[in-house]
């Protein structure tokens, strides 16, 4: 994403109100609003008043709960990704196997590409020196649980121990990231989730204890299906 342009607000040094002064309903258009507009056009050219507009709020209500539109932008960003995160947690913190665990954080952050696409676009223009503007990517309590499951799946001999944490934790991320980005630009109906078994699959054997899977499928004698590569596949 390209730098904001801070002539969208007039007074910086001012203290914000809190937002937990401003009704729920008032915070969910704002939302709707910065989704749809940033998703539509590049960072530079919104204006506080078109998010204004487009909320149906007025501009005096945009600048006392949020200053400027940089801050307007991160703080809604994180919004919409805390809820993403809280659905995460639960998983995370489960009962459930490792393999089960992520499974299901995997089912949760697919549901969140279909149903947030103008989110996944606005997300992916941020730029890596920005992106830890937006709060809920320093969340250590998130992260810190991530990597707790993918270390237990390491300690039980079920994930890939020959690499660090971080680099199964990226390779996750990677793997939704990029699905997710493609599957919103080409507008594909199918959602995302659809798909699910056959892509939990191909993640869990990119991260899996080599031997521990070669064991199962020599045990099953199964092949991996062959599909033609082709342009249309690959491409937008």
């Amino acid at each position: 994403m390209k730098t904001f342009n801070q002539s969208d607000s007039p007074t910086q040094t001012r203290s914000l109100a809190p937002l937990s002064d401003m009704r729920p309903a008032t915070l969910d258009k704002i939302e709707q609003a910065v989704r749809k507009v940033f998703a539509g056009f590049d960072a530079n050219e919104v204006t506080m008043a078109q998010i204004a507009k487009s909320a149906n709020v007025s501009l005096q209500t945009l600048y006392k709960y949020f200053g400027d539109k940089q801050t307007l932008f991160y703080t809604i960003m994180d919004i919409v990704l805390g809820r993403l995160a809280a659905r995460i947690m639960d998983h995370l913190q489960g009962i459930d196997s490792v393999q089960d665990r992520l499974r299901k954080t995997l089912w949760v952050c697919f549901d969140f590409v279909d149903s947030h696409p103008d989110a996944v676009m606005v997300l992916s223009s941020v730029s890596a020196s920005r992106i830890r503007n937006i709060a809920i990517y320093e969340n250590k309590e998130l992260i810190g649980a991530f990597l707790a499951v993918l270390e237990d799946g390491q300690n039980r001999g079920v994930l890939n121990d020959t690499v660090p944490l971080h680099i199964l934790f990226d390779v996750f991320m990677g793997f939704i990231s990029r699905l997710g980005l493609m599957h919103t630009i080409r507008q594909t109906e199918t959602p995302l989730n659809a798909e699910f078994d056959a892509l939990f699959v191909i993640l869990w054997r990119a991260i899996s204890k080599p031997e521990a899977l070669n064991k199962k499928f020599n045990a099953k004698n199964q092949k991996a299906p062959r599909y033609e590569l082709t342009p249309e596949t690959w491409t937008v």
